[in-house]
């Protein structure tokens, strides 16, 4: 189909549906941009493809990440930042209503009954997860299997995310697929395109807020994978580390950015308004897709230009193996806290085997979850 002009408008009050209807997960918003603007002539297949590419090269979650460089494509700095803004808009607002809820209501047994059911199957789904993008990701290749295991295990037995993991796992992915030996010769060169930011966390030193922000930049330019790759980084900072969130509270948020739309990582908004109100939340929303915007600007067209070389491929495999893996771990870590006794191991096991022989939608799950928490909780 020939490219048709889309004015910026246009492409921010499409973006701003999607972001408020658009459930199912980054591969079925990806799914819902291919079907809808390559259909409409707003981009070529070949542009989409490009942005895939890129999205998946890159940490930070992917339908966020894919929506902004669309926008940049089409209408540059402008079009990245209010694509940006009103995909993240409609998931943002959603969880800020039910963050105060939350805040306001939890006491009450209702609430409580609720997230007693809820808890089961968000292990399920966090579990899910790491198995299949284990498959896509890894699939037969044995080496990527042993880092994965590697860092599954000492997520568990560390009982933390470590993130110094991801870069290492990259750094053998890189040899194994590009050896030193092959630098000289590949054609095209690989020039230095990532940029770490450091690896230590804010010092206690600085303002709440200033810590919030450090550290959900942080925790976005380290997702790498699926949107729920942040689970294992988020659940070593803000329980282990800063001590902002309990075990109970902290699954509770994840359950909020599974069945709100748009991206899984708005999680980070829940979180912020637990620490600090609404411009805690404010906050670490928009610490946690700082990173996916400064790719989308800066970054995205070397990455791009040089998205077939062996090196960049190596990384990105090695850290999206590392990632499964942390997932993986962290489930069993999260299990241990909302797992308590025969009801939530049933709720638990039957999520799990749902999502395993079933197609069905996430938040679904959660609603049906929670159900079943009301019916069987006895607190």
């Amino acid at each position: 189909m020939p490219l048709k002009p889309v004015g910026l408008w246009e492409l921010v009050a499409y973006f701003l549906r999607l972001g408020a209807f658009g459930f199912g997960g980054p591969i079925a918003l990806a799914g819902y941009m291919q079907r809808d603007l390559v259909s409409r002539g707003w981009i070529t297949e070949g542009e989409y493809l490009e942005g895939l590419a890129f999205s998946q090269m890159m940490p930070g979650p992917l339908a966020a990440q894919l929506a902004m460089w669309i926008g940049f494509i089409r209408h540059g700095l402008p079009g990245a930042s209010l694509v940006g803004i009103v995909f993240i808009l409609p998931a943002f607002l959603i969880v800020l209503a039910i963050s105060a809820l939350y805040v306001a209501y939890h006491g009450l047994s209702l609430v409580q009954a609720l997230f007693y059911g809820i808890g089961p199957a968000v292990i399920a789904i966090v579990a899910h997860s790491a198995a299949r993008l284990a498959r896509v990701t890894v699939g037969t290749e044995k080496r990527m299997w042993l880092i994965f295991g590697t860092v599954a295990l000492i997520t568990v037995v560390a009982r933390a995310e470590i993130a110094l993991l991801f870069v290492i796992a990259g750094l053998v992915g890189v040899f194994l697929y590009s050896p030193p030996r092959t630098w000289k010769t590949s054609t095209g060169g690989l020039p230095a395109l990532i940029h770490l930011p450091p690896l230590s966390g804010a010092t206690v030193t600085v303002p709440l807020f200033l810590g919030l922000g450090a550290f959900f930049v942080k925790a976005g330019a380290f997702t790498f994978g699926s949107g729920l790759a942040i689970v294992p980084f988020l659940h070593q900072g803000v329980v282990l580390q800063h001590h902002w969130l309990n075990e109970r509270q902290f699954l509770d948020a994840v359950a909020v950015g599974i069945i709100t739309p748009g991206p899984v990582v708005i999680t980070a908004a829940f979180v912020g308004y637990l620490v600090a109100g609404f411009w805690g939340s404010l906050i670490s929303a928009a610490g946690v897709f700082f990173p996916v915007y400064f790719f989308v600007l800066f970054v995205g067209r070397y990455i791009i230009r040089y998205r077939e070389h062996p090196a960049l491929k190596g990384f990105v495999k090695g850290a999206t193996a590392a990632a499964s893996g942390a997932i993986a771990g962290a489930s069993i870590i999260l299990a241990q806290g909302s797992i308590i006794d025969v009801p939530t191991a049933v709720i638990g096991l039957a999520s799990l085997l749902i999502l395993w022989r079933c197609k069905i939608p996430e938040p679904l799950l959660i609603a049906t979850a929670a159900v079943a928490g009301l019916v069987l909780y006895h607190g």
